[in-house]
């Protein structure tokens, strides 16, 4: 465990950096002595994008130990984070490490654009199904 998240002794906590596009689009980055822990809030346009998002984080979460430096539990105001340790960054290559971070937060929109597509003409399907009959 990092000690990000133990957080006893603050001469070991560095200053953390919010990156951030947007209210709705940003990343908290904390790092410490042997770890970072990074948070991200995905952009969120309407009911159903949280929504997505939401179950999508969820079903990410429950299945962390697959992803290694996925967190089971997220940073309040942020929908997922990545806690990375000193010996992931000694069991892994580092530059994949950051490779993976940087392209997980550029297809998750693209996940969520599509599964509100989905939704979109699913719900479309069904209405017309529904509107025949009147």
């Amino acid at each position: 465990m990092g000690e990000i998240e133990i957080q006893e002794s603050p001469e070991l906590l560095l200053n953390p950096v919010i990156v951030s596009r947007n209210e709705k689009e940003r990343v908290l980055i904390e790092p410490s002595i042997n770890s970072v822990r990074v948070s991200i809030a995905i952009k969120q346009a309407d009911e159903i994008e949280k929504l997505l998002c939401h179950k999508f984080m969820g079903f990410m979460m429950r299945r962390a130990e697959n992803f290694v430096i996925l967190r089971r539990k997220k940073i309040e105001g942020y929908d997922i984070s990545f806690l990375i340790t000193n010996f992931h960054t000694e069991e892994m290559l580092r530059h994949k490490l950051v490779d993976f971070v940087i392209h997980f937060m550029e297809e998750i929109d693209k996940e969520i654009s599509e599964m509100k597509l989905s939704v979109n003409s699913r719900a479309r399907i069904c209405a017309e199904e529904f509107l025949k009959r009147f």
